[in-house]
């Protein structure tokens, strides 16, 4: 695997979300969409509010929420003029989530896949009449054996976590949702001899 360096601070590699307030905080709409930015980067709540268009005293609260959980953090400050300006960063790059933290939230089983077929539908629509598009969508079933199933999981990790620390650059943000699950799905019988 590649070793890139995104962001600009040091932060762990994960985290364990394990406190309701935790889970609360990051599935919040702009809190995500903060905690997303920062993996690019370290940012002031100016660059945050800018960037997606909301004002700052909102981005502060939202920044304020995150910082208290334990989710961001102050990576550095910088002198502007005579006031210090705070960067905030992600505490890790990756927050893992657990059964435990989310006793009385409720977030939907396919609220990645909801959040992602929203995207994929603006972005089809948007990108209709372009010859060439950087879109792929595709949706296939294999029967393999348990111990196929568990390298083909561990590859998809291994290559989402490349695809999330790859080096930050161009004009387009772009998004890779990866679902791996045994279905109901049917098979045919096996043949003697088939391959």
């Amino acid at each position: 695997m590649t070793d890139h360096k995104p962001p600009d601070y040091d932060l762990e590699e994960t985290m364990t979300v394990e406190t309701p307030e935790q889970f609360k905080a990051i599935f919040e709409d702009t809190r995500r969409r903060i905690v997303s930015l920062l993996l690019e980067r370290a940012a002031t709540i100016s660059e945050l509010g800018e960037t997606l268009g909301i004002p700052k005293g909102t981005i502060g609260h939202h920044v304020g929420v995150l910082e208290e959980t334990g989710l961001i953090h102050v990576v550095r400050t910088k002198k502007v003029r005579a006031i210090e300006a705070k960067y905030y960063g992600r505490t890790a790059r990756t927050f893992i989530l657990t059964s435990k933290a989310n006793p009385d939230i409720e977030i939907s089983p396919d609220f990645f896949l909801t959040t992602a077929a929203d995207e994929f539908a603006e972005a089809s629509a948007r990108l209709r009449d372009q010859e060439e598009s950087p879109i792929l969508s595709t949706l296939r079933y294999a029967r393999v054996p348990d111990e196929v199933a568990a390298e083909w999981l561990s590859r998809l990790g291994e290559l989402t976590h490349e695809f999330a620390s790859e080096r930050r650059g161009g004009e387009t943000t772009f998004g890779m949702l990866v679902a791996f699950y045994p279905t109901s799905q049917p098979h045919l019988p096996d043949v003697d001899g088939a391959t």
